[in-house]
C-alpha cells in the first residue's frame, strides 16, 4: 500500500471532508443502525469508488488499489488462521482447559479484574504477542468471568489492556521492533523511554480495575469448585497439556517467526491430544482444525466455553480486515490520506503541535486503514525529519508511535486487532472500549508529555521549546 501512487492531488480541506463523511457513515451504520461492520465498510468502499469515478479515475486503477490494500493484510490473515487452529487444538489437548482450571485458582474474594490485567500483562510481556495472549490466556479469564456472572465487557477491557501493555513493552514484539527500527532507535532504549508513559498508565489502570472488581460470595466459590470438578471429569486438565504453551514461549524468546511458532504450538497440541482423546476418536482430530472443537461434557455452561476455535471461526475477522484494508488502498489512490498527512506536516515548529500532530496521524491511520503496522510506518517516515529539526531525540517519536498507534488499534471496530479480539473474546469492540483503560490512557499521557515537555529528550541540535 505504501508503494501506491496517488491518481489525484487533493487539498487538505477536501480530504478532511471526505474522511469526515466516510467515518460518519460507518459510525452511523455500526452504532445507530447496529449493522454488522462489514456492511458500513462496504458502503464506504462503494462511496469511494463513485467519488473516484467522478474524479475521472479508471475503474481498473481503483480495483488495483483495493487489491494492493488487501495485500497488506495477508500476513495478518495467515496469523488469524493459525491462531484459529491453535485455539481448537489447545482445547483438544487440554491446554486451554488447564489454563482455565488454573485461572479459577487465581480468583480471590476481590480484585478479579486487577488480577486479569496483571496476568495478561506478564504473559504479553513474556511472549510478545497481544493476540496470542488474548486468544489463550484471555479466553481462560473470559470463561471464569462468564461462569461467575461478572461483566464480560470489563473483563475483556482488562484482557486487552494487559495484552497490549505486554506487547508494547516486550522486546519480542514485532510492533516494538518495528517502531524502533522505523526511526532508527536502539530497541532497549526505545523500551526504556516508553516506561515514562507506560508505568503511570499501568498503575492508573490497575487502580481502576481494582475499584471495579466485584466481591465474591461463598456461592460463587461453590460454583467455581463445581466447574473445576467438571473440568477434571473431562480428562482435559493435565500437567503435560501445558507443553504446547511452553513450546510457544521458548520459540517466542528465540524470536522464531510467528507462523512457525503458532504452527509448532498447534502440532504439539495435536500430538498431545492423542493422549487425551480416546483412540477411537483420533480420526476426528484433524477436522477440529477447520470447524473448531465441540465440547460434550454435559455441562451446558462449560460446553459453551470450550466449543470454539478452528479456521471457520476466523472468517468473520478475515473478511472484515480485507475489506477495511481495501478501503485503505482506495484512500491512498484517491490522494485522501496523503493530503491529510501533508496538512498535518505543516506548521510543526512548536514541539506540542509536533507531538500532537504525530499522535493524531497514528490514531487517524488506525481508524482509516485499521492496520497498526502502517500507522507506525507511515507516521514514523512522515514525521522523522520534523522531530530531528525540532531537536528532539528519535526515541520520542518511537514512543508516540506506540502510545498512539500500537495500543489504539484494538479500539477500532474494523481494525485488524479489533475484529480479532471481538471474535475470540466474544465481546464487541464497542462494549470493551470504555474499559480498555491502558489503551485509552497511553495516547493521553504521550500528549501530556508533548505539551509539558516532561520526559522529552533533546538531541542538543536546533532544540525548540
Amino acid at each position: 500500500m505504501l508503494n501506491q501512487s496517488q491518481s489525484i492531488s487533493l487539498k487538505t480541506s477536501e480530504a478532511a471532508a471526505v474522511i469526515l463523511l466516510l467515518l460518519a457513515g460507518i459510525g452511523y451504520g455500526m452504532i445507530k443502525l447496529e449493522l454488522m461492520p462489514h456492511i458500513p465498510v462496504l458502503m464506504g468502499i462503494g462511496s469511494l469508488i463513485i467519488y473516484g469515478l467522478l474524479r475521472k479515475i479508471k475503474m481498473a486503477e481503483l480495483e488495483q488499489s483495493m487489491v494492493e490494500g488487501a495485500k497488506a493484510g495477508l500476513g495478518a490473515v495467515m496469523i488469524f488462521f493459525f491462531i484459529g487452529m491453535l485455539v481448537s487444538s489447545w482445547i483438544a489437548a487440554g491446554t486451554i482447559p488447564t489454563l482455565i482450571y488454573i485461572a479459577f485458582d487465581l480468583v480471590t474474594g476481590k480484585w478479579f479484574y486487577a488480577i486479569v490485567f496483571i496476568v495478561t500483562s506478564v504473559i504479553g510481556l513474556s511472549i510478545g504477542s497481544s493476540l496470542t495472549t488474548s486468544a489463550v490466556i484471555g479466553v481462560a479469564f473470559m470463561a471464569v468471568s462468564e461462569s461467575l456472572g461478572f461483566s464480560l465487557a470489563i473483563t475483556a477491557g482488562a484482557v486487552v489492556s494487559g495484552a497490549f501493555l505486554g506487547d508494547k513493552m516486550s522486546p519480542l514484539s514485532d510492533t516494538t521492533v518495528l517502531a524502533s527500527a522505523t526511526v532508527k532507535v536502539d530497541l532497549f532504549e526505545h523500551i526504556k523511554n516508553m516506561s515514562w508513559t507506560t508505568i503511570p498508565a499501568f498503575f492508573i489502570s490497575l487502580v481502576m480495575f481494582a475499584a471495579l472488581s466485584p466481591e465474591l460470595g461463598s456461592a460463587d466459590f461453590t460454583k467455581l469448585g463445581s466447574l473445576q470438578d467438571t473440568l477434571l471429569e473431562t480428562n482435559l486438565v493435565n500437567w503435560y497439556s501445558l507443553i504446547p504453551l511452553a513450546i510457544i514461549a521458548i520459540l517466542a524468546v528465540r524470536k522464531v517467526s510467528s507462523i512457525l511458532t503458532l504452527g509448532a504450538g498447534t502440532l504439539s497440541a495435536m500430538i498431545i491430544s492423542m493422549m487425551v482423546v480416546p483412540q477411537n476418536e483420533w480420526g476426528g482430530l484433524p477436522g477440529i482444525l477447520y470447524s473448531g472443537y465441540v465440547s460434550e461434557s454435559g455441562n451446558e455452561q462449560l460446553d459453551s466455553l470450550l466449543s470454539r476455535g478452528g479456521l471457520e471461526s476466523m472468517y468473520f475477522s478475515v473478511s472484515l480486515v480485507l475489506l477495511a484494508l481495501s478501503m485503505g488502498g482506495l484512500l491512498f489512490k484517491l490522494g485522501v490520506l496523503p493530503a491529510l498527512l501533508r496538512g498535518l506536516a505543516s506548521g510543526l515548529e512548536k514541539v506540542p503541535v509536533l507531538v500532537g500532530s504525530t499522535a493524531l496521524s497514528a490514531i487517524g491511520i488506525n481508524f482509516l486503514i485499521g492496520e497498526q503496522y502502517l500507522s507506525i510506518l507511515i507516521t514514523g517516515n512522515t514525521f522523522a525529519g520534523h522531530f530531528e529539526k525540532a531537536g528532539l531525540h528519535p526515541k520520542n517519536l518511537s514512543r508516540v508511535l506506540e502510545d498512539a498507534g500500537t495500543v489504539l488499534n484494538p479500539l477500532v471496530p474494523w481494525s485488524v486487532c479489533g475484529v480479532f479480539l471481538s471474535s475470540v473474546l466474544g465481546v464487541s469492540t464497542m462494549d470493551y472500549v470504555p474499559f480498555a483503560f491502558f489503551c485509552l490512557l497511553s495516547p493521553l499521557l504521550t500528549l501530556a508529555a508533548g505539551f509539558t515537555g516532561i520526559t522529552l529528550s533533546k538531541t542538543g541540535k536546533n532544540a525548540v521549546a
